[in-house]
């Protein structure tokens, strides 16, 4: 069955249909809700109610949208929700330790990639938390999930001119800050 039928079928009552798209799609979502948040309990907490959100709006999906744009939008939104509450309270972004990270790793890595892997993870970090929570998405959606463009207007509901120097702004303080390890990725 494909995401639209599981659509149509879960407005019926199908709870099994519902079921099946947070089974497609929850991995995904946790891994730009992880990424957006940089803390694997506040990425959990994003998508549970983002397939919530989702469950209880149903009835509005627009059946010409593609239904991952559609949770992917739900789950930045909370993803932004719980980024505004962090910067009311201050908090600084926990760790994106890459023992955490959804994705696993190929190979073990020798002791002086190690070592540069910890720079880069840190300096990456100091970027994330440079940016804002829109130039956060679009940077996390481009660069770590390899979405379009319009893929990344679509889930943030925004124009291809907000997307582009949303995305330009936060590569431009990602190399800002990560500049100083160029001389020791050679």
């Amino acid at each position: 069955m494909d995401d639209s039928a599981a659509v149509a079928q879960a407005r019926a009552g199908d709870s099994e249909a519902f079921r099946l798209l947070v089974e497609r799609h929850s991995r995904a979502l946790f891994k730009l809700a992880y990424r957006m948040t940089g803390n694997e309990h506040d990425a959990e907490d994003v998508v549970q109610e983002a397939f919530l959100k989702a469950y209880r709006s149903l009835d509005r999906f627009e059946e010409r949208s593609q239904v991952s744009s559609w949770l992917y939008r739900i789950a930045s939104n909370c993803a932004f929700d719980v980024l505004r509450r962090r910067q009311r309270r201050d908090k600084p972004l926990d760790s994106l330790d890459v023992e955490h990270a959804p994705e696993p790793e190929a190979e073990a890595p020798g002791p002086d990639r190690v070592a540069l892997g910890g720079d880069v993870r840190r300096g990456l970090e100091a970027a994330l938390e440079s940016m804002s929570a829109r130039e956060r998405a679009a940077f996390v959606l481009r660069h770590f999930e390899g979405r379009s463009v319009k893929e990344i207007e679509l889930a943030l509901g925004l124009d291809t001119t907000a997307v582009k120097q949303s995305v330009c702004r936060a590569v431009r303080k990602a190399r800002q800050v990560l500049a100083p390890l160029a001389g020791t990725l050679s």
